[in-house]
């Protein structure tokens, strides 16, 4: 009886917990998936307005310049971005400027209205941030509670500006540290994230739909297997490849900013140098396809991730021009995330290893699209799940295995500096130390 009533009391407190998160979690929710419209909706006008007049390109290293000098004369700390927010979740008490929201949104609209190729994944990881700070130090919550306010801004900012709540969720406590999830946040991440995605959706945003018409014919089904064993081993040794894609995407983007950094001693020189850099890859190059956010193109035709879903959709080096150029805007100080282009790279290379291999070509672009994500973010279960959210869920085998093949192969590597390690990949207790940040291992090397 008294052991009956002890569980009783125990299902009480569970429902007190969740309520209360409830209550916390609904403000945060609300504000970020607002912001997230308005951001959403700038980014598309900034768009159109760089692809009606083009000569908006040219103030592309201006722009730069601009963007660099109010982080540094105004921004306080708000230029650590992303990795300030995972630093804060993981030693309270640094803080984060509420200043934070309104400089990464309307720099990375600038960004992209002047030709820049980044992404959005970081604004909105950084505007439901630094919300949940903000409303966390009005409830005066104790670092505890405020962690997992903040891991919760994670998730609405990143289910609201993808339209995929679920993978919002569990990247959010997937991307921390590799190896760990953060399970005692998963409640309250779910549920800012859903309630996000139904808010930023309430101002009539819509999100880019991807299709995969590539459907398993039985007839190529050994019986003994449920899948096919030959697409399950293209996937395999695509993953092979959307993992080192990876490593060098996050290579070439720390690289840049090093060397920058190290013999530029003028910092606002560095991002007018890019911005010519990408200009002049470009003009090289003879098409625009690569700058801004890549989803789809002007005319529709040409290089996107929309069009690497169909035959001809790709160039057989889109994917490393796209790289390049990203790593090249993001690394001299221009703002926005680096998620979208990881989706362009991606998307672009399953492209060509399709035509390469003889594989379907939809498929392996949505292969690619997630695989190269899970690698560079190293969050291979988030991403598995963002598969089954934008492309349905018949092919998630081979979701969860280009995913988690990419996520070996990038190595201890990755786009954010300070996340941590709890487990290693392979055996590497004797090179790094558990607990140490990406940042610390690559200046270790």
């Amino acid at each position: 009886m008294i052991q009956k009533l002890r569980h009783s009391i125990e299902q009480i407190d569970i429902l007190k917990y969740l309520i209360r998160w409830i209550v916390l979690v609904i403000p945060v929710a609300i504000v970020t998936g607002s912001a997230i419209a308005l951001f959403l909706f700038l980014l598309d006008k900034a768009t159109l307005l760089r692809w009606q007049y083009e000569w908006l390109i040219y103030l592309l290293p201006f722009a730069g310049v601009i963007i660099v000098a109010l982080y540094r004369f105004k921004g306080k700390n708000a230029e650590a971005g992303n990795n300030l927010v995972m630093d804060e979740i993981h030693k309270p008490g640094g803080g984060i400027p509420f200043r934070m929201a309104p400089f990464v949104l309307f720099t990375t609209v600038a960004t992209h209205l002047f030709g820049g190729s980044a992404g959005r994944e970081g604004t909105a990881v950084q505007i439901g941030g630094s919300m949940a700070n903000f409303i966390g130090k009005i409830f005066k919550l104790k670092p505890d509670d405020l962690r997992i306010l903040l891991i919760s801004g994670i998730a609405a900012g990143f289910g609201a500006v993808f339209g995929t709540p679920v993978t919002g969720a569990i990247f959010a406590i997937e991307v921390l540290t590799i190896g760990r999830i953060k399970y005692d946040a998963v409640i309250p991440a779910l549920m800012a994230s859903i309630i996000a995605d139904i808010v930023c959706s309430a101002y009539g945003i819509g999100h880019t739909h991807y299709h995969i018409d590539y459907h398993l014919n039985p007839i190529n089904t050994e019986s003994f297997f449920h899948f096919d064993a030959k697409l399950l081993l293209s996937a395999l040794f695509g993953g092979i490849v959307f993992g080192l894609a990876s490593f060098l995407f996050s290579e070439i983007s720390h690289g840049i900013k090093t060397i920058s950094n190290k013999y530029i001693t003028k910092k606002l020189i560095i991002p007018f140098i890019g911005g010519i850099v990408v200009l002049g890859i470009s003009f090289i190059l003879g098409t625009k396809d690569y700058l801004g956010l890549g989803v789809t193109t002007s005319d529709g035709t040409g290089v996107s991730i929309v069009n690497a879903f169909k035959t001809g959709g790709a160039e057989p080096f889109s994917w490393f021009w796209k790289l390049l150029l990203t790593a090249i805007t993001l690394s001299t100080g221009f703002k926005g995330g680096e998620v979208t282009p990881l989706f362009f790279i991606g998307a672009t290379l399953g492209n060509s290893f399709a035509v390469l291999t003889g594989n379907p070509i939809d498929l392996f672009a949505g292969l690619g699209f997630i695989a190269v994500f899970a690698g560079a973010t190293n969050t291979p279960l988030a991403c598995t799940i963002m598969g089954v959210e934008l492309f349905g869920g018949e092919h998630i085998l081979y979701y969860a295995v280009a995913c988690f093949v990419a996520y070996y192969f990038s190595g201890h590597s990755g786009i954010y500096g300070s996340q941590r390690i709890s487990v290693f990949k392979a055996n590497f207790k004797h090179l790094y130390d558990r607990g140490d940040t990406l940042s610390n291992i690559r200046k270790n090397r």
